[in-house]
């Protein structure tokens, strides 16, 4: 006998089938959230990425050589991870430096390059192909957040752009994101500001077991041997060794939530030191920075790589490791895997620093650093309110005026600049004998004024252009506004530094 089909018996076991299938998968589901609850540092195989950002340091941990000072934990993460050893900040000052840092672009290119820009009435956007880093990991399904080290408050921000906290960051404490979900979290520590503040420096003198006094440092040859700049230089390496211990205590929470294995730190500052030659400068003792990359589960371990790399880096770094696609006009490059391209040169910017108009670039390439002064008729050391604040510069400016500083002590202090300055770093690290006008350099000279044009059009440096009278009253407002609140008598100085601003301009200075 021919067997019948029957619809309803089909349509029974149909649906029995569905419904089995669908039990399948709500158990399985059930099971892998079980797992992640129990064991979230493997419930994912993305990496934690966590950046640890430094204010106002230069190179003076114990694993680059400074053997004043105790490192141990962040010598650990240079002895067991990458170690980029000749890595370059593309701004010497905070708000341009990380605005390139959290866009991964020159801030040059996203007109972000003024130090403090966008703060008053007239404002800045990025432009609308630009997404921050943050954002992009927010996307990709992590939790996001900026701490202050003990991540217990919001982590400076500082930059000069439109934007909105909460498109960003998801809080400050990532311990308190989804069971296995992935974070990407940054630290601020105040890092050489924390000898410019009491309270901070207090903090740092009772958390040091040992503090090393002003006798025991050697000053760079382009800085007079003074009791109060030794004393200064001491409290600096003091804060190296105090930063060292907040490092400490970011590594010990990571590994007692149970995810230091399953994430990648990186280590580095966002300038130089705060001296006369350093932060808001185009010498190595501004631009160059502490560069370490730890996470030896997902980049191998104990490197240490020589090429020249730029801390815009950092950005198409961190997300290429997290399997993140890296935008087209990120102008980062990531530094392992089969898309990293070295650099053959970086180049650096120094425009508008609070009231201070300035314009340097500067390009490192090879063992040479060329820099070029826009505005040559300029002192090195103009009039400006935050760094004449500083104990050193009464003490600079004095000396030279009574003619008690050598020719390498009294470079910085000159009352005009070359237009460009050329050093050779392997038999002048410290950049004081300018090779500019040498007949056997000027090869080399044609060379790097050729790259840094070519440069400057590619990347539509916005620097090329004098930023507007507009533009520049709109930032002096708040800031003007803020000092006469807090010390009528700051605040003059302030109105005296911008009225010869505007009075060099006007005579094309």
């Amino acid at each position: 006998m021919l067997r019948t089909h029957n619809p309803k018996v089909t349509t029974v076991k149909l649906k029995s089938l569905i419904l089995s299938i669908l039990l399948l998968v709500l158990t399985l589901n059930l099971s892998v959230r079980i797992a992640a609850a129990e064991n979230p540092t493997h419930a994912s195989q993305r990496p934690n990425i966590v950046w640890i950002l430094v204010d106002d340091m230069s190179c003076h941990f114990g694993y680059q050589g400074e053997s004043l000072v105790k490192t141990p934990h962040v010598d650990q993460l240079a002895r067991e991870g990458t170690v980029f050893n000749h890595a370059y900040a593309t701004a010497p000052v905070c708000s341009t430096f990380r605005s390139a840092l959290i866009t991964g672009m020159y801030q040059t290119t996203i007109g972000a390059h003024h130090h403090r820009s966008g703060r008053g009435a007239l404002k800045i956007h990025l432009p609308k192909e630009v997404q921050t880093v943050p954002e992009l990991f927010r996307n990709a399904g992590y939790y996001t957040t900026n701490a202050n080290p003990e991540g217990t408050r919001p982590g400076k921000e500082d930059y000069n752009f439109v934007y909105q906290k909460s498109d960003l960051y998801d809080g400050v404490d990532w311990t308190k994101r989804a069971k296995g979900q992935p974070f990407f979290a940054q630290y601020q520590l105040q890092g050489g500001k924390l000898r410019n503040v009491d309270r901070w420096y207090d903090e740092v003198k009772t958390g040091l077991e040992t503090l090393i006094a002003a006798e025991e440092v050697t000053l760079p040859p382009y800085y007079p041997d003074h009791p109060v700049i030794r004393e200064d230089w001491a409290a600096y390496l003091n804060s190296v060794a105090y930063t060292d211990k907040q490092v400490g205590r970011i590594l010990d929470k990571l590994k007692k939530e149970n995810v230091l294995d399953n994430t990648i730190v990186f280590f580095l500052t966002d300038h130089g030191i705060s001296h006369a030659r350093g932060k808001q400068f185009l010498y190595e003792e501004g631009l160059k920075i502490p560069f370490v990359v730890w996470g030896p589960r997902f980049i191998g371990s104990k490197s240490v790589r020589e090429e020249l790399i730029a801390h815009i880096d950092l950005a198409a770094t961190s997300l290429a490791l997290a399997g993140i696609e890296i935008p087209k006009t990120m102008q980062g490059r990531p530094l392992f895997g089969p898309e990293a391209k070295p650099r053959t040169y970086v180049v650096s910017a120094r425009d508008r620093c609070d009231e201070t108009v300035d314009h340097i670039r500067s390009i490192r390439k090879g063992n040479f650093k060329y820099i070029r002064n826009y505005l040559p008729q300029r002192p090195y050391l103009q009039p400006c309110k935050y760094k004449d604040g500083k104990p050193f510069m009464p003490v600079l400016r004095e000396l030279y005026a009574a003619g008690k500083l050598n020719a390498a002590q009294s470079l910085h202090l000159a009352e005009t600049r070359p237009e460009e300055e050329l050093y050779d770093l392997t038999s002048d690290p410290w950049e004081i004998h300018n090779l500019a006008d040498d007949p056997a350099c000027q090869k080399q000279l044609s060379e790097f004024r050729g790259l840094l044009a070519n440069w400057e059009l590619e990347t539509d440096d916005r620097g090329r252009f004098p930023e507007s009278e507009a533009m520049y009253d709109s930032d002096m407002k708040p800031y003007l506004d803020k000092s006469r609140k807090r010390d009528p008598t700051t605040a003059a100085i302030l109105e005296a530094n911008i009225q010869q601003m505007k009075r060099w301009h006007a005579a094309g200075k």
